[in-house]
């Protein structure tokens, strides 16, 4: 296995005879001509064979090649514009290292519940592929941003006895402490963290045992929360707004190939700045009525909401004080109106709905005391959260990105459950 080239690294071996390792795609012949694609997973290869020059035994293992066999091939590269890779392989040898016999997902139409229980070979669709590479992209965006930005990364715990957010918890046995849960969000663990270095952030899953079968929503999915020391509710904002921008920048700049792929109209991406619109949830709502719609003030906006009112905007738009009663117990009061709380919800446009979910948080003890009583939360499981305030309080604020969503707003996916390798939703653990 020695001098293992990968495919994006054949342009600078033009003239050379090298050996690359991949899976088959497509096998296509022409008379006495032969043309293979071979993937690795750094890009596809277009190799050609000639039958007068490659003699009858390596003409007909090419002829025999199927789906996915996996191979090494040897032959010399040579330039080629028309090529995937800019390069083509003039084949001389090829090596069977595993076969793959009736690959079950061919180039015919699949059913979405097949192509899902067929997960683990899915994703070696050039689709799939490209999603993936720009989800890898913009994690990497993420934690490159916070990082410059002087945010320092603190990982949250998996299992907990607090609830962050309202509806349904994972919960199991822990040992003879009761019972624990799946974290809905590392919020919480970040706030107290937010404390001892400033500005901190935590990235990593979350779940949701919610039974909702919209495209917006999985059981388990990925989540980043910056919490931000002396920040308010403005500040909360232009920071998500600067953040997005980044990410958005970031991967428009570095996986245009993979949007090609995904057949994205990057236009709206490319409106992608500082600053975003704003619109209270006041005046959203006799926006939304406007338009036609039958919501209420005190209502939450549901996911049609969302799209009607982003809709309306060029680029991402922030709703900011919504009724308390419709959101988490930690946020904090509007002192200008006690009905609402200082928070927000960036909305993507292009009915890709709600994409970060942030506010400041309450920083009073006595107030955030009455509201887990409101909520009847149990107070034993808060005692540490109230220290916060207890010790030392200060004006905080924090948001949490939904990465699928972001995902797959930035790709055009209709679905979320396309941008997730392993996908978990109401009816489906598995593969």
């Amino acid at each position: 296995m020695q001098d293992h080239i990968r495919i994006r690294d054949l342009p600078a071996r033009a003239g050379e005879s090298v050996t690359v390792r991949g899976w088959v795609m497509t096998t296509r012949f022409s008379g006495k001509i032969g043309f293979v694609v071979l993937r690795d997973g750094t890009g596809y290869l277009q190799m050609v064979i000639s039958k007068s020059e490659a003699g009858q035994a390596l003409w007909e293992t090419v002829r025999q090649l199927t789906q996915e066999t996996s191979v090494a091939a040897s032959g010399s590269i040579r330039a080629d514009a028309r090529s995937p890779a800019g390069v083509e392989l003039a084949l001389a040898d090829l090596q069977v290292i595993g076969p793959s016999a009736d690959f079950p997902i061919t180039p015919k139409e699949h059913g979405t519940s097949f192509l899902f229980e067929h997960r683990h070979l899915w994703l070696r669709s050039r689709r799939q592929v490209a999603i993936l590479k720009v989800r890898h992209e913009v994690e990497q965006a993420i934690r490159d941003y916070y990082h410059r930005e002087g945010f320092y990364l603190v990982d949250s715990p998996i299992l907990t006895a607090a609830q962050g957010e309202a509806g349904g918890m994972f919960e199991t046995e822990y040992f003879d402490l009761g019972k624990a849960y799946l974290a809905q969000t590392g919020q919480l663990y970040v706030e107290a963290a937010a404390a001892a270095l400033g500005k901190v952030y935590c990235f990593g899953p979350t779940f949701r045992a919610e039974k909702s079968k919209t495209r917006r929503h999985l059981t388990e999915f990925w989540m980043c929360e910056p919490e931000v020391a002396w920040y308010d509710s403005n500040d909360n904002m232009r920071l998500q707004e600067d953040f997005v921008s980044y990410v958005v920048g970031r991967t428009l700049e570095r996986r245009r190939e993979e949007l090609k792929e995904l057949e994205r109209d990057t236009s709206t991406l490319e409106r992608v700045t500082p600053p975003f619109h704003r619109i209270s949830y006041n005046d959203a709502v006799a926006k939304l009525k406007a338009l036609g719609g039958n919501i209420e003030w005190g209502q939450d906006l549901g996911g049609d909401e969302e799209t009607q009112l982003a809709s309306q905007f060029d680029k991402p738009v922030f709703v900011f004080n919504y009724p308390k009663e419709v959101k988490a117990f930690y946020m904090k009061r509007n002192p200008d109106d006690p009905r609402t709380v200082l928070n927000n919800d960036c909305l993507a446009p292009e009915g890709y709905g709600e994409i970060i979910g942030g506010s400041q948080r309450e920083d009073d003890y006595d107030i955030l005391l009455s509201r887990i009583r409101e909520e009847k939360l149990p107070e034993e499981a808060y005692g540490w959260y109230l220290d916060l305030r207890r010790y030392g309080t200060f004006v905080h604020s924090g948001f949490g990105l939904g990465l699928e969503r972001t995902v797959g707003w930035i790709c055009g996916t209709p679905h979320i459950r396309e941008v997730i390798a392993f996908p978990r939703m109401m009816h489906r653990l598995w593969p």
